[in-house]
Parts: structure tokens; C-alpha cells; sequence
């Protein structure tokens, strides 16, 4: 039966209601389906659940603040939250206010797209030490995220390095060398932007265990880092040795990539005393193998080893660690090498922190709801918006196809089932007019300060504001 045979036949049969679609996770993935099922099959009924009080996910609380053109996207989502037929409930947490099997009892399918919110971890000596800090839990703390709004970040020192080279890596980087007066135009929390009015930091590492030409952060984060007034970007020439040979036969992204570091190495290189410079420096051919500590457990620095790349055809070389070792000292490191998820419900099987699944479908139980997943969460935290886009559309489809196939007659309950569960556990769900209160009430704290929005950091703040 095809996606609009479908749709009539849901909308005039009196035999059967619309099928009941729950998604868990308000963030990209989550909304990115809704938007695909509700503009293919009109007779459908969605709920999406969400830990938080409040939608978006990782567009609210991992999107730096100063891209808020990337965040024009919350438009889009807001327009499909706004449809009689889906609904937002925020403040419900998956195996503590309801168990999955029971969302797989209630629903004809349910779809897991609560992304990646825990980091990996190094798993070398004195990972624990003062003022080694997750990247995740820094970005959550400048973006509002509730439980990370109290980090101790100490920004006293002169040197912060940040292990990993992605785009999370470069967002940290320039955060920390951002102009406060920039930063004061965007959404930044206040407690982030009072602190960093504060720093004495002057340089940042970023601190990568393969070369130039293995980069994982993309051009447009380079550029703006290369762009920011006061601060000077150096680069270490011996990393660069023959690069500009291979350039020619790179793809393109890598190429125009690979051709800006070196544009850059070629501009002024000089280290001055100006008190208002600050530096950039990324570090390629480097692995860390300790924290550096004092008696404290205070870091005091890191203990690299060198590397190098072997192979003989560019995209098969391995990186293998030398016997050189190197020392840089430094007063905070960032560790940001990726994000992994959460075993959310004891139901579900995590393979190096990613739900098995075959193209977006977990399994199939007998007289249970079909159980999907999507984003981060079934594919691992890899790729831009775009990509968690194109693999929430794919995995969207497979359940439309799904759905027009199957011989159901869509008779299960959906929420009005799920709210009496939810409710013994949690009194304080929060629908979309709640979070709308909320988004007002961030936005009128921001036109005082000059700022877009002042985010509300406290979840009993939230559903305070979304209940009044």
C-alpha cells in the first residue's frame, strides 16, 4: 500500500484509529523523524518524550553560542511540535518514569533518539586530577545544561590544552579565546560569561595523535578560529613536511582544508609580549600517556608520546606511538574524544555505547510495538545536524514502510495509558505550552542583558515557570 492509499484509509476507516508513534529524545534526530512521518502520513499520532523540561537536545545544549544560525532549525521543529498531532512531554525519564516495554504496550512503534550524553574517557594515570575536564560537561556548562551549570572550570592559569581535534575540540578552543565582548551578544550562560571575563589564560593546545592531513574538525570551524580578533594561530612547520605534495590529490573538502592550515603556517608565526594576543596552537603526532600532577592532585601538565604514521597509501596509514616522549605544561586540559551513550533502560543492548539495530530497527517481539532507533544513539556520535538529518529521514521511512504493511488495527492506547504510569512516578510532565512559557521567559531575560535568551540552568526553575 503506498504512503497516500495509507493515509486515506486511515483517515475514513472507522475501523481503526491512528497509529500510536512515541519517539524518545526531543534533540535532532527525534524531531527530524517527527517532521518526516508527520508530512508522509498525516493520520498518524506522535508523542515525543523527553528527559529534559524543555525540546531540542543537542541544537539547545551542544551548538556553540555563537552559531546561532545553525540554531535556526529550532523554527522548523517548532512548527512540527505545533501540529494537533504531535505532542511534547518534556521531564520524563526513560527507566525511571516508564520502562520501555511498557512504551512498546502502549504504542504500534516506538523510535529511541536520545543521542550520546556521556563522554569517553582516555583511561590513563591522574585522569582524575584538578582541572581535567570533560569537553561535553564544558560545553554543557556554557550552554546552560542543567547538570552541568556548576562544574568548577578554573580559568586562572595561563594554559588550557584540549585533547582531540574535532569540532567540539575547535569549539572549546574558541570559546576560551573568544573577545568577551563578542561573547556577551550571544546566548552564553551568565555564570560561563562571568568567569570567562575573569580568565588569564593566553594559549591553547590542541593536542592531536595523527597529522594535519587526518584532521577531524571541518573548514568552516577553522576559519572562524582564524578569524578571531587578538589572537594569533601557531602552527609547528616539522608537522607539515611534504604535506603540500599531497595536496593536489586530496578530495576536495580535505584539499581546501589542508590547503587554509597551510595558508595560515605561512602568515606570521611570531610570539609577542602584547598583553592583549592571545595563541592557538595546534599540535599534531601526539598521544597523551599521563596527567601530570602535584601533591594536590593538582595538574601540573601532560606527558605526550610522540607519533608517527605508517603505510604507504594516505587513507590506509595507522598511527603507531614512538618510544619519544615530550612534556607539555599546562594549568587545564579538556578531554574531547568523543561522546558515547547510555544504557537509558535495562531493556536495551549497547555495543560500545551504540543500541544494535539493522538500518534503525532494534528487533521485533511478539505483541510489542516495533522498537526503532535514530541519531547518535544507532549510529554512533559521528557527523554534523546534516547527517543525524539524513539518517533520521532513512530510518523514518523504514517505519512508514513498516506501518503501511503491517495488519494491525492500530488499537493501541498510546499516552492516555503511559500518563497513568508516568504519573505515580512523576507529577510534573511538562507539555508544549509549558516549555513555551519557558522560551518566553528566556527571552525577556535576554532583552535586558542585550542577549538573545538568558537560559533557565535549573530543572526545578523550569518546571516552576512552566507550572505558573
Amino acid at each position: 500500500m503506498t504512503y497516500k492509499l495509507l493515509k486515506r484509509a486511515l483517515s475514513t476507516s472507522t475501523y481503526r484509529s491512528r497509529p500510536q508513534v512515541c519517539i524518545v529524545g526531543a534533540g535532532p534526530a527525534g524531531f527530524y523523524a517527527a517532521m518526516h512521518l508527520t508530512k508522509k502520513l498525516e493520520s498518524v499520532n506522535i508523542d515525543i518524550l523527553e528527559k529534559l523540561p524543555v525540546p531540542f537536545g543537542l541544537i539547545r545544549y551542544g551548538v556553540a553560542p555563537d552559531h546561532p544560525e545553525v540554531k535556526n532549525v529550532i523554527n522548523q521543529f517548532t512548527k512540527v511540535a505545533q501540529q494537533p498531532n504531535v505532542n511534547f512531554y518534556g521531564n520524563i525519564t526513560l527507566g525511571k518514569d516508564v520502562h520501555l516495554h511498557q512504551l512498546r504496550q502502549h504504542y504500534d512503534a516506538v523510535l529511541l533518539s536520545y543521542g550520546a550524553e556521556e563522554d569517553k574517557t582516555l583511561g590513563i594515570e591522574n585522569e582524575d586530577a584538578t582541572n581535567v575536564i570533560a569537553a561535553r560537561r564544558f560545553v554543557g556548562w556554557y550552554n546552560g545544561l542543567p547538570w552541568d551549570k556548576d562544574l568548577k572550570v578554573d580559568l586562572s592559569g595561563r594554559t588550557a590544552v584540549i585533547l582531540g581535534q574535532g569540532n567540539v575540540a575547535l569549539d572549546v578552543a574558541r570559546i576560551l579565546l573568544m573577545p568577551i565582548d563578542e561573547l556577551k551578544k550571544t546566548d552564553i550562560t551568565e555564570h560561563a560569561l562571568s568567569a570567562l571575563s575573569e580568565s588569564k589564560l593566553k594559549e591553547v593546545y590542541l593536542v592531536g595523535r595523527r597529522g594535519p592531513l587526518q584532521v577531524a574538525f571541518t573548514i568552516k570551524e577553522l576559519r572562524e578560529q582564524l578569524k578571531l580578533k587578538n589572537c594569533r594561530t601557531i602552527w609547528n612547520e616539522k608537522d607539515f613536511v611534504n604535506v603540500d605534495k599531497l595536496v593536489p590529490d586530496l578530495p576536495r573538502p580535505r584539499k581546501r582544508l589542508t590547503e587554509l592550515m597551510l595558508k595560515s603556517l605561512n602568515e606570521n608565526q611570531t610570539i609577542t609580549d602584547n598583553d592583549q594576543t592571545k595563541y592557538f596552537k595546534p599540535v599534531f603526532f601526539r598521544s597523551p600517556n599521563k596527567f601530570l600532577v602535584d601533591q594536590n592532585n593538582q595538574l601540573t601538565g601532560i606527558e605526550l608520546t610522540c607519533t608517527k604514521l605508517v603505510g604507504d597509501k594516505l587513507e590506509e596509514q595507522r598511527c603507531v606511538p614512538t618510544e619519544e616522549r615530550d612534556i607539555l605544561n599546562c594549568d587545564l586540559a579538556f578531554r574531547s574524544i568523543g561522546y558515547k551513550s547510555i544504557q537509558a533502560d535495562k531493556d536495551l543492548i549497547l555495543n560500545h555505547g551504540v543500541v544494535e539495530n539493522n538500518k534503525g530497527i532494534v528487533e521485533d517481539s511478539a505483541g510489542l510495538g516495533k522498537l526503532y532507533v535514530a541519531g547518535w544513539l544507532g549510529t554512533g556520535p559521528v557527523g554534523v545536524i546534516l547527517h543525524t538529518m539524513g539518517n533520521a529521514f532513512q530510518v523514518a521511512k523504514i517505519m512508514l514502510d513498516n506501518l503501511s504493511n503491517t495488519d494491525n488495527n492500530y488499537n493501541k492506547s498510546g499516552f492516555t495509558e503511559i500518563k497513568k504510569i508516568i504519573s505515580e512516578n512523576n507529577g510534573n510532565v511538562i507539555d508544549w505550552g509549558g516549555w513555551e512559557k519557558i522560551d518566553r521567559f528566556e527571552k525577556e531575560q535576554g532583552k535586558v542583558k542585550g542577549k538573545p535568551r538568558e537560559k533557565v540552568c535549573s530543572v526545578e526553575k523550569m518546571i516552576e515557570i512552566a507550572n505558573n
